[in-house]
């Protein structure tokens, strides 16, 4: 009987032993998030103080620190995480900026995309529509501006040829979109209604637009590749690989301090 009352004792005094641990413990963790220097400094003030706070509660939860210093190293690490994820967003912004200067500049990121080939990139150019393109979109363009080229070249070729019925037979050729551009600049009066006012427009105006169109559709992998290149502009984000490679770097050293701290006091 002597024993089993001493087991029930040693049992209710581990427990209540168990459970001052965990209230201690508690305590010295909301100590820590609320009261670390670090912790203080470590937030800028349009940034969200709970978000930090939530890194800090499961930095703490893992390493259960143990003393003032064990809480330290854990909120150092906490700051760490914290500037890193300042450099993914600085770098995201570098980023977005490169973009942004690529896009408005259509005929330097085409022409560099596809630098042997002439008569290709021009300022109304739009990228967007490009880059947002899905491949089902970008395989119609392409068959499409290739259908308008053919067909430019075809009443170029009968026009060419000549006879009596040339002028009608090539207009006809057209795709519509051409055939009412050749007939808005008709009606303007820019332009005779004959064999060799069509030629003259399709020389000048209607197949340098179409061999463009036609080039960008081909090369649209080319030039989307082009554009996130140019966008990137990775000397300009030296600085920020350098200064997340510090960080890695201290975090590793004081990760590898707090296990030490860690292995000592357990020793």
């Amino acid at each position: 009987m002597q024993t089993l009352e001493n087991d029930a004792t040693a049992v209710a005094c581990a427990v209540s032993d168990s459970d001052t641990s965990i209230a201690s413990y508690a305590t010295v963790r909301f100590n820590a998030m609320k009261h670390g220097i670090l912790s203080r400094l470590a937030v800028l003030p349009h940034e969200d103080q709970t978000e930090f706070d939530d890194l800090l509660a499961a930095l703490i939860d893992e390493h259960r620190p143990a003393g003032a210093t064990e809480r330290h190293l854990i909120e150092e690490l906490a700051a760490i995480i914290w500037r890193k994820r300042r450099v993914l967003l600085a770098e995201g912004a570098k980023i977005n900026e490169g973009l942004k200067s690529a896009v408005n500049s259509p005929t330097s990121v085409i022409k560099s995309a596809a630098p042997f080939q002439r008569g290709i990139g021009g300022e109304s150019t739009d990228l967007r529509e490009i880059m947002e393109g899905t491949p089902e979109e970008i395989a119609e363009r392409q068959r499409e501006a290739a259908l308008d080229l053919a067909a430019t070249q075809k009443a170029a070729a009968i026009l060419r040829k000549g006879g009596p019925n040339a002028y009608i037979k090539a207009r006809m050729v057209l795709i519509q979109e051409s055939r009412d551009w050749w007939d808005q600049h008709v009606a303007e009066e820019e332009y005779p209604a004959t064999a060799e006012g069509l030629a003259e427009f399709i020389r000048i105006s209607l197949e340098p637009i179409c061999y463009r169109l036609a080039k960008e559709a081909e090369f649209t992998p080319a030039i989307k590749a082009q554009t996130l290149g140019e966008g990137l502009r990775a000397h300009l984000l030296e600085k920020l690989n350098r200064y997340e490679t510090h960080l890695d770097r201290k975090f590793e050293r004081t990760l590898a301090m707090l296990l030490k701290l860690k292995e000592l006091r357990s020793a």
